[in-house]
């Protein structure tokens, strides 16, 4: 490999969201991962930092074609030129989003066990979750069409936000099942908010598919997120974009998003994006060899040595999804002592919404020690957890 994976880098005393914990305890729950970033967006960034003055900065045309040439040649896709808009994340572009599509009270349908953080965007609006769980049987998750539907049709639904590909269950939706929740959402006027962060972070020899490339009725009706900061750990950078193929609903994204003052790059974030769309595809390519291999240690490992787990079978992200229904008490329970005893933070799969209560999530996207360590972790925790839980029986 060209790239250097295995290296680890401390991250300790670094203002780390992630890794500004105790000197014991080992973070695999937040979703950015502990790789250098790829040196060719290293390069860019330098260069702009040695410029050495950081004023206010514009969107450059290279800016919309380093997009369209990626989308273009990595996902077959055209994304027009006028349908982008800068945003300075996808966390900030659904809130403001939601502000502007919706009025306080309407209702905003997600699939669940989902992304927490869009109940967030949601509940603090003012606006009303609206949850249609994902069915999940034999280790497979599938949407409940007749529950969609029946919550679509609700007049007072009239925003549905789409994660594609879904986190925290890592499913690539197939082109048939995003043709037909596109058909739905027409039927019943629902706009289909398409959060397609993670749509870089794909096994080896897989393509997720655009929502808004499925069909006119997708198209007409979607607003997609999308970014490099998953894929190339930008996250800290604020950079992001939002493609509306429909000239009305890209007006009002538009405004929202200049009402909210989230449209205007910081002095990197335009630079580090068109490195990443530009020179970053080797070092991608490598890194989802890498990530796959990781998750084929933690299924494999957990397969042998705690037989009490489940590994869910995911396509997309550096997340895995952990069946812990064989083990008594809740997903929170189990994490707070899987901490308590070992170090170990994993994130409980309550937060994600019904369907979650009996899941826990975790970050494989580090280094192959990292994970060996975090694996062996898990190991001591659960069977802790499970002499604790048998001897209060």
């Amino acid at each position: 490999m060209k790239y250097d994976f295995d290296l680890v880098t401390n991250r300790r005393n670094s203002n780390s969201l992630k890794w500004d914990i105790s000197d014991y305890e080992l973070p695999m729950w937040v979703a950015d991962m502990d790789f250098r970033t790829a040196p060719e967006i290293l390069v860019a960034i330098k260069e702009r930092a040695e410029h050495g003055i950081f004023g206010y900065s514009v969107v450059p045309d290279l800016w919309y074609e380093a997009y369209g040439n990626w989308w273009r040649n990595r996902h077959h896709f055209e994304i027009e030129h006028d349908w982008l808009i800068f945003c300075t994340g996808v966390v900030p572009a659904i809130s403001s989003i939601v502000r502007k599509l919706t009025t306080p009270a309407e209702k905003v349908l997600i699939q669940t066990p989902v992304y927490n953080i869009f109940f967030n965007s949601i509940l603090n609006n003012g606006r009303q979750v609206l949850e249609n769980e994902l069915k999940y049987k034999d280790g497979e998750y599938e949407i409940d069409f007749e529950d969609l539907e029946r919550k679509l049709a609700d007049p007072q639904t009239s925003l549905m936000i789409l994660c594609n590909p879904h986190n925290p269950i890592g499913k690539i939706w197939d082109r048939e099942t995003l043709s037909q929740i596109g058909a739905l959402c027409k039927k019943h006027h629902v706009v289909v908010l398409s959060d397609e962060i993670h749509c870089d972070l794909v096994a080896p020899g897989k393509e997720y598919i655009p929502f808004a490339s499925v069909s006119e009725d997708c198209r007409d009706c979607s607003i997609t997120c999308i970014a490099p900061t998953k894929a190339f750990n930008l996250a800290g950078l604020q950079t992001a974009a939002v493609a509306v193929p429909n000239p009305i609903l890209r007006h009002k994204v538009w405004r929202g998003l200049n009402t909210d003052e989230v449209a205007e790059p910081n002095s990197f974030a335009v630079d580090a994006a068109v490195a990443a769309f530009t020179k970053g595809a080797p070092w991608l390519d490598e890194l989802q060899a890498y990530l796959f291999q990781n998750k084929e240690i933690t299924a494999n490992y957990i397969q042998k040595n705690i037989p009490a787990l489940r590994v869910v079978k995911s396509e997309a992200t550096y997340l895995v999804w952990i069946d812990c229904r064989k083990l008594p008490g809740t997903s929170d329970e189990i994490v707070q002592f899987i901490r308590s005893t070992t170090g170990l933070i994993l994130s409980s799969g309550a937060q994600y919404g019904n369907g979650g209560e009996k899941f826990i999530r975790m970050n494989i996207g580090c280094p192959r020690t990292v994970l060996e360590d975090g694996l062996s972790r898990l190991m001591r925790g659960i069977r802790k957890y499970e002499e604790r839980t048998v001897g209060n029986v």
